[in-house]
């Protein structure tokens, strides 16, 4: 029988997750199905249990559920727990088990795809949302030199910081504190490219050789990246690799396989071009 996995949010038309799975599955012969569920404001746990009662055996859970998912969830992973956010729910007979996958796919898209180490950088995570509370884990378990976590809202950033105190070298901040401060990596984890905004950065905040990682994707390079570039950046990158290395880790959960990244990334890249 084939098993049948998804993704729930709301919007969903733009997910590129029923493709990267169609692609993993292909790649390591699984037989199963995954498709989009568009689930109602008000309405995820609705939509979860009828997803479980016709026989679903895994989802991946997006904006605006991934704290939701939490509730949904009998058991948590160290990193979910951390977060308070998940991106990934595996049903079994007697247990849901809830895990984010965020940041090991940002960590394995950043030190394997890009061949760039994290240890003993320098590092600077923009925004203190979902987003940056579902990759913080993982980065600090590479051992930054140091690890700032800077948002509009001071008092978000300090909250955020709290629950990973005792886990490395890490601290909060606003924008005006970063100033005669440099980075080797920076991490833009708002929405603000899907905005078409720029950051209120200093310029000199990034180093050199810097990399300037935008977790948003899309056609041509984010504002953070076009940013970074004119700042002095090395190198610029979107979140697509961080996408599909992500959904690997879920596949794996799931399926008990990790399949090779790289040939989804370049089939992604492929179709946009197109």
């Amino acid at each position: 029988m084939t098993d049948r996995y998804a993704v729930i949010g709301n919007p969903i038309s733009q997910t590129k997750s029923p493709f990267i799975h169609a692609a993993f599955a292909r790649q390591c012969s699984q037989d199963m199905n995954y498709a989009a569920i568009s689930a109602p404001i008000g309405g995820f746990s609705e939509a979860v249990a009828e997803f479980c009662r016709e026989g679903g055996k895994g989802l991946n859970v997006t904006i605006p559920f991934k704290v939701d998912a939490v509730m949904i969830a009998d058991h948590l992973t160290e990193r979910a727990q951390l977060a308070q956010a998940v991106n990934t729910l595996k049903f079994d007979e007697n247990a849901v088990l809830g895990d984010n996958t965020d940041g090991i796919g940002l960590v394995h898209d950043i030190q394997v795809r890009l061949g760039i180490s994290l240890r003993h950088k320098r590092i600077l995570l923009i925004g203190a949302g979902g987003v940056a509370r579902g990759v913080l884990l993982p980065l600090l378990e590479e051992g930054p030199a140091q690890l700032l976590v800077v948002n509009r809202t001071l008092g978000k950033a300090e909250a955020l910081i709290t629950r990973f105190a005792d886990r490395g070298h890490l601290a909060a901040g606003g924008f005006a504190d970063i100033a005669d401060q440099q980075f080797d990596v920076l991490i833009n984890a708002t929405s603000a490219s899907f905005g078409g905004e720029c950051l209120p950065l200093p310029a000199d905040c990034f180093a050199p050789d810097s990399l300037a990682y935008d977790m948003a994707y899309g056609r041509g390079n984010t504002p953070f990246m076009t940013q970074a570039l004119a700042s002095g950046a090395g190198f610029v990158t979107d979140g697509l690799g961080m996408l599909v290395a992500q959904a690997a880790e879920s596949f794996f959960l799931w399926r008990g396989v990790r399949p090779d990244v790289l040939p989804v990334i370049e089939m992604l890249i492929a179709a946009q071009q197109r």
